[in-house]
């Protein structure tokens, strides 16, 4: 990436970078967005010109930006987006990838984009407010007594996040367990028997709307065989927030700390206290 300058046109092509870009204090310099960015809520006024994996290069041209950013998604660039990234950049267009991989990867990213942007002041700012927020988080909860958590995405078939996962990494923070970490897949589909011998202490589901609450009121039939039926530890989580790595993730982590700190109480009201791991 090659810059003479702070950016001052930047096309966003996923919804996580445009929160960050938001946060950044570079929401003004924001001329186009990939088509899920709704948050914040200037960013649905904004040009729709594609998403990250099908690259539009002419719409992305069309709004003449400095810079495009875009998720890696792990490979830097993926095949898909080799072709059409290498004509933006034959265009004079810079390109910027972003992968962050833990929740203290999302302040330094939102700093980075603040001295990209020329907007450094207002970019830490943000930063270290999440980072002090974190910080309190794995104060308050990470060695209190594990809570052993089968986190559920989505329902036929239902799957979760392996230890790898950035949601994992959340949960790692409040104190909980991912009973799910060590298989290899990054979404690992998992089946009813498979939640039922790991038998977790809190379900968690991500997703706030009627049908998951309904997935996740279906594991009440198993109680009391299935522990966090039984406790009655059964909780929904913002998608939007929990699922894309910007600072709305940190902020939902506070809330799922919250259910597993209720989960612990329950899980250990029979017990006495443990000493901190």
């Amino acid at each position: 990436m090659q810059l003479h300058g702070p950016v001052q046109r930047v096309v966003s092509l996923a919804p996580h970078l445009t929160e960050m870009l938001f946060a950044a204090g570079a929401g003004a310099r924001v001329v186009g967005v990939d088509q899920h960015s709704d948050y914040p809520a200037a960013a649905r006024a904004l040009p729709r010109v594609g998403d990250g994996l099908r690259i539009d290069v002419e719409r992305i041209l069309s709004v003449k930006p400095d810079l495009v950013v875009l998720w890696s998604y792990g490979a830097l660039p993926a095949a898909s987006q080799k072709q059409p990234l290498q004509q933006l950049q034959d265009m004079g267009v810079a390109v910027y990838y972003s992968h962050p991989a833990q929740l203290s990867d999302i302040p330094d990213e939102i700093g980075r984009f603040g001295r990209i942007m020329g907007t450094a002041g207002a970019a830490d700012a943000a930063a270290d407010r999440l980072r002090h927020k974190l910080q309190d988080l794995a104060f308050r909860y990470a060695a209190q007594r594990p809570v052993r958590v089968f986190y559920q995405i989505g329902g036929n078939p239902a799957y979760t996040v392996n230890g790898r996962s950035m949601i994992s990494h959340a949960l790692g923070i409040c104190g909980g367990v991912n009973v799910f970490a060590a298989l290899r897949p990054t979404s690992p589909i998992v089946g009813t028997e498979n939640v039922l011998v790991a038998n977790p202490q809190a379900i968690i589901a991500g997703g706030s709307d009627a049908q998951s609450r309904n997935r996740l009121a279906a594991w009440k039939k198993y109680a009391p065989g299935l522990a966090a039926a039984a406790l009655g530890n059964l909780w929904t989580v913002d998608a939007d927030r929990m699922h894309r790595p910007g600072p709305r993730m940190i902020e939902e982590t506070g809330q799922l700390c919250e259910y597993l700190d209720q989960a612990r109480q329950r899980a250990y009201a029979d017990s006495a206290p443990a000493e901190p791991r």
